[in-house]
Order: C-alpha cells, then sequence, then structure tokens
C-alpha cells in the first residue's frame, strides 16, 4: 500500500491559523474509507498543550466513538510523570478520564529487534558504536487495533532536531534503551548541530526504526505546527499522513514559524515558565536548550520558574541530577566514563540531560523559583534567586515578547520556550 497515497496537509491562509472546523474536518477526512472497530490515540501529555493535539484527540475520539469504535487514549509519556485529572480536562476537554493508559517507559515495553551498530556508527559519524535496541509499548503492537493515532506538535528539539513523527513512539511510548541511547547520541553529537534541522543522526535511527520494525502497523500520524502568542494557539499546518513525507512538510512549515533569529547575541534574556506546564527543571530547561544558540558570551539567562519544585521526573533521575550536578559537557562524560558511576551509565538519558542543561560556561544561569530551596538550586550547578523578587524587579506583567527596557536595561523576553528556537542571527551567518 501506498502510505503517501491519502495524504492531508493544510496550511492556514491566515495568522490566526486554521479554524476548529477546518481542524475538525480534515480529521474526518483522514478517517474516511476506514472500517474501525477498535483505535489507539497517542496524544502527547500536558507539557505539549499547545501542540493542539488536545482538540485533536477530543474530536477524533467522538467520531470514532459515535460510529461504534472502541478508543484507548495513551498520552506518550517518554519518561514524564502521568497526566493528572485537571490536567487531562484542561487539554482534552469532555473525554472520559476513564479512557486513558499510562505508558511505563521501563516495564511495558516488547522489543522489536536493533539497528546494527555500523548504521549507529555510520549516521552518528563514528562517535556511537553500539547497536541500539528498539523497544515500544507493547499495545502499538496490538493486532487487535484496527488504527493507532499519533498526534502532536512538529517543533525544534534538542535531542533530534525537529520533534514528533517516529519520536512520538520510540521515545512517547518507547522503552528505557531506546530513551536513554538516543538521547545520549544527540547529546555527544551535539544538541546545536541538530536544533531545527530534519536530518540529524538521531531522526535518521528513528527513521529506521520505522522503515524495519513498524511498516506493517497502521500508524496515521496527525503532525501541527502552532504558535500560541498570549497563550491562545494558533494551528498554522496540519499534516496527516502514514508516510514519513508529512514529516517534512511540517519542518519546513516550523522552520519559518518556530524559529526566531535575534539579530544578535543576547545579553541578558528571561524566559517565563507556565506553572501548571513546568514543574521540574527536566521540562523547565527548555528554557536554556532553546535559547543558547541566541546567548551571548557572558551573557545571562534567567528562568523565572514558579511551578518547578523537583529536579527530575521521577525519583531516580531526580536523584541523579542532585548527585551530578549541571557541571557541562566534558565534566558530565567524564563522570559518565568513571567505572564507579554505573548508576549514570545505566541512565544515559539522564546525562543526555545533564550535558544539554548546562551553559559550559559560556553564559550564566539563574533559576528564580519558589518551590524549591535556593540551596538546593545552587547545589546542582546554577545561580539562584527568590522568584517573588525577580519579577517584581523586572516587571514581569509588563513584560512583552522580544526586547524590552526595565531599569535602564534591555531585556529579551521568552515568555514560553516549548514553543521556538531562538538563534543568533551574526553566529549563524558566519
Amino acid at each position: 500500500m501506498d502510505k503517501e497515497a491519502h495524504n492531508i496537509f493544510l496550511r492556514a491562509a491566515r495568522e490566526e491559523g486554521l479554524s476548529e472546523k477546518e481542524i475538525r474536518d480534515a480529521l474526518i477526512s483522514s478517517l474516511q474509507g476506514r472500517k474501525l472497530k477498535k483505535v489507539l490515540i497517542l496524544p502527547p501529555d500536558f507539557t505539549r498543550f499547545h501542540s493542539n493535539a488536545g482538540l485533536i484527540t477530543n474530536i477524533y475520539y467522538h467520531y470514532l466513538t459515535d460510529h461504534g469504535a472502541a478508543v484507548d487514549i495513551m498520552p506518550a509519556l517518554g519518561t514524564h510523570v502521568p497526566v493528572t485529572s485537571e490536567q487531562w480536562s484542561a487539554m482534552f476537554g469532555d473525554v472520559p478520564y476513564e479512557r486513558m493508559l499510562v505508558h511505563d517507559w521501563r516495564h511495558d515495553v516488547v522489543s522489536l529487534g536493533e539497528i546494527p551498530e555500523s548504521f549507529v556508527a555510520e549516521v552518528s559519524e563514528g562517535l556511537w558504536h553500539e547497536a541500539l535496541q528498539v523497544e515500544i509499548n507493547r499495545l502499538v503492537m496490538d493486532p487487535s487495533y484496527d488504527l493507532i493515532i499519533s498526534p502532536g506538535q512538529v517543533v525544534p528539539h534538542e535531542v533530534i532536531g525537529m520533534s514528533n513523527h517516529a519520536k512520538n513512539l520510540f521515545v512517547g511510548v518507547g522503552g528505557s534503551t531506546m530513551i536513554n541511547r538516543s538521547h545520549m547520541i544527540g547529546a555527544v553529537y551535539g544538541m546545536e548541530r541538530m536544533m531545527g534541522k530534519d536530518n540529524t543522526p538521531v531522526r535518521k535511527l528513528f527513521d529506521y526504526g520505522m522503515e524495519h520494525f513498524l511498516s506493517e502497523r497502521p500508524i496515521l500520524f496527525v503532525l501541527t505546527v502552532t504558535t500560541a502568542p498570549g497563550g491562545k494557539i494558533r494551528t498554522h499546518g496540519l499534516f496527516i499522513g502514514e508516510g514519513r513525507q508529512c514529516l517534512t512538510e511540517a519542518v519546513r512549515l516550523s522552520q519559518e514559524k518556530n524559529i526566531d533569529f535575534v539579530p544578535t547575541g543576547l545579553k541578558k534574556c528571561i524566559v517565563y515558565l507556565d506553572p501548571s506546564e513546568f514543574k521540574s527543571t527536566w521540562l523547565g530547561n527548555k528554557a536554556i536548550y532553546r535559547t543558547r544558540m541566541a546567548m551571548a558570551d557572558g551573557g545571562e539567562l534567567i528562568v523565572l520558574a514558579p511551578g518547578v519544585e523537583r529536579f527530575g521526573e521521577d525519583l531516580t533521575v531526580d536523584g541523579l541530577i542532585r548527585k551530578y550536578g549541571y557541571r557541562g559537557r566534558l565534566k558530565t562524560l567524564e563522570e559518565f566514563n568513571k567505572p564507579e558511576n554505573g548508576d549514570l551509565r545505566a541512565n544515559m538519558g539522564a546525562a543526555a540531560h545533564l550535558i544539554h542543561g548546562s551553559s559550559d560556561g559560556r553564559f550564566n544561569v539563574t533559576y528564580a523559583v519558589k518551590n524549591i530551596t535556593r540551596k538546593e538550586i545552587e547545589s546542582v550547578g546554577y545561580a539562584s534567586a527568590d522568584y517573588d523578587e525577580t519579577a517584581r524587579y523586572y516587571h514581569l506583567p509588563e513584560l512583552q515578547y522580544g526586547m524590552n527596557t526595565v531599569n535602564g536595561e534591555d531585556i529579551f523576553f521568552i515568555p514560553n520556550p516549548a514553543l521556538g528556537l531562538w538563534i543568533n542571527k551574526e553566529k549563524f551567518d558566519s
């Protein structure tokens, strides 16, 4: 079967984005001609609220159940904590919370095979020389599902270059080996070489996994490109298909909508983390990942994090972050290679996160927090500040996206780091 034969690609004609009717009509069209009795939907979790996957999941759920299909919904958690009932209602509307299945990345997976060492070495330019075990939640392989729908947002990403498509499967509902090693390969290769690009080493690994292990599964990708000025979601594109072309087209549009070139390096940047979305530095460090290519040497990044209350998304990873800290790429790799540090080697995803979450001393990172002590923040390698004092000093309610002048100082303000990538155009052009 030609997997590209029934693609549906929509680009909004207006800056306000696609209307709900345009989205609904496209989703219903994507189901025409299919005889469906049982469907599995794999939306992102609440940390990707602005993907508009909540609306998409709601539309699919009601249409399918109205037409007699049984529908299960398993958020693609990756290593994140499960979606709460409050988050579920905010994101998925009136879809019953009882329809949620919880993915357990350590126990609920099956092995599909491995990506050979020779291919891993080739795509990583010789930086990694181990075969990669491909794991996925067992329900993805359950033949009782007539269709698996994988909605989510394509946006610049620190591990793979551009998020979603096969990543939603191999990471979102993947297993520990796949998650850990793919993240470490990306970290060793270098996130600044990948962010905002399509055919990166990690993407090539996931493409290999799709082609060799999931080509016979009925997987429908429903990819969005969104922005959210003022918190209101704008869906600029919707790309639906069972093959690779939907990702290629979504990447092109996301590169237009989600990459912001600043004219020169930022001396001071303030990033706000919505407390309903960002509870940990594991998630909140998007503030670092997505701005690092825009920061000037010696500059300061201030992360306003009123909801951050821990480091990792689970106790194991939280403990590793507390133990090793965000000390930079070379220091982390040094610790990773010590024989006595088996705990870090057994959690390569955590090691990769420690690399991603450091500025390598090129610029300073200050976390302004309320729900975790300043001493704890400083113990993992960041400077700390009181949230209320910092928000008051910089007149947070008055800040607008982009350049502001506050107390005679020029600052760049980003209200949500998850929706973009910022790059110093001077360095990019050179």
